[in-house]
């Protein structure tokens, strides 16, 4: 069953339960007003009647004196019951209404006046009790309802007949409410589709409004947007790195052909060969690995934990003075607790100085600071210049100063990566005096 079928069907029901009970609460409401008018009326005849029981002289029956009124008639009929059962009519009466245990009780003065319908003749009265002053006896008024069940039948027929009409009309407004209401839902899948079958992650929903469905919209919008830019990412990685891999296997295909011919070539030259080949080798491993590093590095952060920030950036500043005992580092760390993987956040640490050692003058020092969340890591080099501080971070950049040394300009993208992941940041700055200034900052304690 569709979405749209079972919002007709809710929509028809639930319109067809407030007609129906509308149309029952109008039908107890008449009912009881019309029947309250005779009610009324029986109450009033009752108490302007003067009856009498008489007994007769001849039979010995008791005979009752007073008005005779045919059941027929508007003012409906009238007879004395008494405790015993018996009912003591007037003389001309045509009917003899029933009388009830509860009628005795009534005669005995053990209950009170009371209403109650019976059917006399084949036709359908109401009678009213009460208690008469004379203990022993009850006096009992009728007055039939042919009127007041006709009108409730025509009133019955009239109210089914609506409603039949309004779950009727129910159904075809949830048919329409169905429709307006599932347009944006309709459109929304009718795009999915779309860029399910044409891959095209560019497409957009409109979003105004406020409500569930432009949210959901928006949220579409979001979900294809960030597909779009991973897709992006990807297309570009692959595209770099292809790149990059490039110049390397040409050098690395020319110096393998080379040594083919190895007898023919002079022992110092064949062990230079030798020597770029494992370098060169060495690289295209680096390479490797850094491209391994930032495709990992777009997902968010696995199994995170507290982190001693302060211990982890001791642990890459020892790795870097074994690396390049050439540099000194000055360190200043105070504890600093983050939370994080400790693998990812050291790799970013190490990355920073590597860098800053990489541009360090020879005999110059590294300054390396970390407090509240963050590290600074700042070198005494020549700096970034001002049109290349703003790609520091992308990607395979490399700053025309840099093209000559090695590197393969991943560096500094994983550490933004491993930021970003974290839910923190990185940026550089020109040092005062010189040189340039990285901060690394990630949330304390998991709290940005």
């Amino acid at each position: 069953m569709t979405v749209r079928t079972r919002l007709t069907l809710a929509v028809a029901l639930a319109v067809a339960v407030a007609v129906a009970g509308a149309s029952a609460l109008t039908y107890v409401l008449v009912r009881n007003e019309l029947r309250g008018e005779v009610d009324e009326a029986l109450r009033e005849r009752v108490q302007t009647v003067r009856l009498r029981v008489v007994g007769d002289v001849v039979t010995g029956e008791r005979i009752l004196v007073g008005p005779a009124d045919p059941l027929g008639a508007a003012q409906g009929v009238t007879q004395v019951a008494t405790a015993a059962g018996d009912a003591i009519t007037l003389p001309d009466a045509t009917v003899e209404l029933p009388v009830t245990g509860r009628t005795r009780q009534a005669a005995r003065r053990e209950t009170g006046a009371y209403f109650s319908d019976e059917t006399v003749s084949g036709r359908h009265v109401r009678v009213y009790t009460v208690p008469a002053q004379q203990i022993g006896y009850a006096l009992q008024h009728a007055r039939p309802l042919d009127e007041v069940d006709a009108s409730l039948a025509r009133i019955r027929t009239v109210l089914l007949v609506i409603t039949a009409g309004g779950i009727g009309l129910a159904v075809l407004l949830g048919l329409g409410v169905a429709r307006a209401v599932l347009a944006p839902v309709r459109r929304l899948t009718v795009a999915a589709e779309e860029v399910s079958e044409t891959r095209d992650l560019s497409r957009r929903m409109d979003e105004a409004g406020t409500d569930e469905i432009s949210r959901l919209a928006a949220t579409f919008n979001t979900m294809l947007a960030a597909l779009e830019e991973s897709a992006r990412a990807q297309r570009q990685l692959v595209s770099d790195a292809s790149h990059e891999l490039r110049t390397p296997l040409t050098s690395l295909r020319t110096n393998i052909e080379v040594l083919s011919r190895a007898d023919a070539l002079p022992e110092t030259e064949r062990v230079t060969l030798l020597h770029d080949v494992t370098e060169q080798l060495t690289e295209m491993t680096a390479l490797i690995a850094e491209l391994v590093e930032l495709a990992r590095g777009d997902q968010a952060p696995t199994d995170p934990e507290d982190v001693r920030l302060d211990l982890v950036a001791g642990e890459a500043i020892e790795r870097t003075r074994r690396n390049r005992p050439g540099v000194a580092i000055a360190a200043e760390l105070e504890e600093t607790l983050v939370r994080g993987v400790p693998t990812t956040i050291e790799r970013a640490v190490s990355n920073l100085l590597d860098n800053a050692a990489k541009w360090s003058p020879p005999g110059g020092e590294v300054e390396v600071t970390v407090r509240d969340g963050e590290i600074c890591v700042r070198d005494h080099g020549p700096g970034i210049s001002d049109d290349d501080l703003p790609f520091v971070f992308d990607r395979f950049y490399r700053a025309p100063a840099a093209r000559g040394m090695p590197g393969s300009g991943l560096g500094l993208a994983i550490v933004r990566q491993v930021a970003e992941s974290h839910g923190g940041s990185v940026r550089a700055e020109r040092a005062d005096g010189g040189g340039t200034l990285m901060r690394l900052t990630l949330p304390a304690n998991g709290r940005p």
